[in-house]
């Protein structure tokens, strides 16, 4: 199997790098079951990050017939205004570069799930993907993600099927671990909790089993 993170100008290190160790130290537990590329839509480049500059190397393009992950970071900057230094303007450029026609293709295909940690869901809001979709993303941008049109859960991880968001940018760990437990099997994702010495956070949501009834 084979995991791609997509990069792109501006995108959040931590939310690219923490699912990124966990898939790869799983990977190597399970003898090579799975695979980790960093990619971006251009193909093999150095990709600037934020908050800090760091650029960090994209090995390939997006690959829709070998990947069965594609996981998408957020972008870190100011939350409000319209700077080129913003949130919203970064994920906006991302979407520019023709990468939501690949991200439409991803959701259509079977056998491929998408992930997002963080800011990655509003990428997909962004691009008019969500509608009727059930996800989380950053609580301080959840009513952004309401307004594409998206179920919007208040949830560490929203299970959607094919679709897998993770809100607050440490949540990227938590995905990482539970898309090892649904890929690989729980075995495995125990021995990356025990490397790491980390331990998932709260439950997974799904629509599953008794409808939660408000208090």
């Amino acid at each position: 199997m084979l995991a791609q993170i997509v990069l792109f100008d501006g995108f959040d290190l931590l939310d690219a790098l923490a699912p990124y160790e966990v898939l790869w130290a799983g990977g190597d537990i399970a003898g090579g079951a799975l695979q980790v590329e960093l990619v971006s839509f251009e193909g093999a480049r150095e990709v600037p990050s934020t908050p800090t500059g760091m650029l960090v190397k994209a090995t390939g393009r997006i690959d829709l017939e070998r990947a069965d992950l594609l996981i998408l970071p957020g972008a870190a900057g100011s939350q409000g205004g319209s700077g080129p230094g913003s949130i919203p303007a970064l994920l906006a450029n991302a979407v520019g570069t023709g990468l939501s026609d690949v991200l439409e293709q991803a959701l259509a295909k079977p056998g491929l799930t998408v992930g997002t940690v963080c800011g990655g869901s509003m990428l997909l809001g962004m691009a008019g993907l969500l509608k009727g979709r059930r996800a989380t993303t950053n609580h301080a941008a959840l009513e952004a993600l309401k307004d594409t049109g998206a179920d919007v859960i208040a949830a560490r991880i929203v299970d959607d099927g094919n679709l897998v968001t993770a809100a607050g940018v440490t949540s990227g760990l938590d995905l990482g671990v539970y898309l090892l437990e649904r890929m690989v099997g729980p075995r495995v994702a125990h021995g990356v909790e025990a490397l790491f010495q980390f331990e998932r956070r709260g439950t997974v949501w799904r629509a599953q089993g008794h409808e939660a009834l408000a208090w």
